[in-house]
């Protein structure tokens, strides 16, 4: 008896017919079979549960003391008078006459107006939309004043890492380089323009 290639042809697609047909369920919080339970189950603990091997039984470990973090270099200045005025003799703009300074300047502007235009102003008077607003009742340091403008950079770039007065830390905020790229067009461009 011949077999015919209907036949061979109808039984493949009759069998992943039935194969998908069972692998169908009406009920949806069932999740069905696991073949490979290691790769759902895991052995290891899980980020926040108890662990009874550690200390503490968190699984979850705070970082060594002193431990830094990769690609970070810790700031070595207080948040003192005395600091300040070191950080004023001993760091120096990284960026002060550099060939490419146009476009420090362009990407220290637009840093300006990231962090920092909504307390000083446009214009670096102190005028920012916090004060103006009136949601903010004491004015911010104007950043033209005899005051300001006879600082080092120095004392500029730590007055944005750790703060100064009323105004926070912004080192967590913002990347060194991009600090001193701020100061460069505080000096160069809000301060040379007025």
């Amino acid at each position: 008896m011949k077999i015919s290639s209907k036949y061979y042809l109808s039984l493949p697609i009759a069998l992943a017919f039935t194969l998908f047909s069972v692998s169908c369920d009406k009920d949806r919080n069932k999740p069905g079979y696991s073949y490979f339970p290691d790769m759902e189950e895991s052995r290891s603990y899980e980020t926040y549960s108890e662990n009874p091997v550690l200390e503490g039984g968190n699984t979850n470990l705070l970082p060594v003391e002193n431990t830094i973090p990769r690609g970070i270099i810790p700031y070595q200045f207080e948040k003192t008078e005395e600091d300040r005025k070191l950080a004023g003799q001993n760091l120096l703009n990284p960026y002060l006459g550099k060939p490419n300074e146009a476009q420090i300047l362009k990407e220290g502007k637009r840093l300006y107006n990231i962090y920092c235009l909504h307390c000083h102003g446009d214009k670096g008077d102190g005028k920012g939309f916090l004060f103006t607003s009136g949601k903010y009742p004491y004015p911010p340091a104007s950043l033209l004043t005899d005051k300001v403008v006879t600082k080092p950079d120095g004392e500029m770039f730590h007055a944005i890492s750790i703060g100064f007065g009323v105004m926070g830390a912004h080192q967590g905020q913002i990347q060194p380089d991009d600090r001193w790229k701020i100061v460069s067009y505080i000096r160069r461009e809000l301060i040379e323009r007025q």
